[in-house]
């Protein structure tokens, strides 16, 4: 892998091409990392420069070569490069220091995963609770309803008494007088008129 910058490099740049050269050999061993010049310019590679002539920034030590296979799931091979080269105390560090990380990953995808859950029980709660709530006012709403509609049946089924005209108890002021030479008789009876129910509760008459 070549990385080349037309411009030296400062500090910051000089990481960044580290970190890059690192992250393509996630699927390959630990690698060096050589800073070349080639034509004037700069360049970062995992291979020793032309002619020798260059800087080794990074030499992969067994520590990385080792944490490289176990971060790939290449135990196997981990333990026996450690064997090859008596490092089997380094490997056991090293396994247990990645154990401990992939434990405390998956502690967290559990964490995560069970808040995750927690949030979807409340939400499902809430929307029971608020489910509830408009159904109690639904429900009163239409009790309301039915009550209003039975106090107005009620009204509509009271008898209606209609009300005396102001004369039936006045005498008309040409009765007692005669007429063609005839006294009109008095009449005890009232007069009624017929009344007529309207909408409402009220009375035409």
């Amino acid at each position: 892998m070549l990385i080349a910058m037309n411009t030296p490099p400062s500090i910051w740049r000089l990481l960044l091409a580290a970190g890059l050269l690192l992250a393509g050999a996630a699927n390959a061993p630990a690698q060096n990392i050589y800073k070349c010049t080639q034509g004037g310019h700069i360049a970062y590679t995992d291979h020793p420069c032309p002619g020798n002539r260059g800087e080794l920034l990074h030499k992969a030590d067994d520590t990385d070569i080792i944490d490289q296979y176990l971060r790939l799931g290449q135990d196997t091979q981990a333990r026996q490069y450690a064997q090859a080269r008596h490092l089997e105390t380094l490997y056991q560090e090293r396994l247990a220091i990645h154990q401990q990380a992939l434990h405390e990953r998956a502690q967290r995808q559990a964490d995560d995963a069970f808040a995750a859950e927690q949030r979807g029980e409340q939400a499902r709660q809430q929307a029971l609770a608020d489910a509830a709530a408009n159904q109690h006012q639904l429900r009163a709403e239409n009790d309301a309803l039915r009550e209003q509609n039975a106090q107005y049946q009620n009204q509509l089924e009271q008898p209606v008494y209609n009300q005396s005209p102001a004369y039936w108890n006045a005498t008309p002021p040409y009765w007692g007088r005669p007429r063609h030479g005839h006294d009109r008789p008095r009449s005890k009876e009232p007069i009624f008129h017929s009344c007529k129910q309207l909408a409402g509760g009220r009375v035409q008459c």
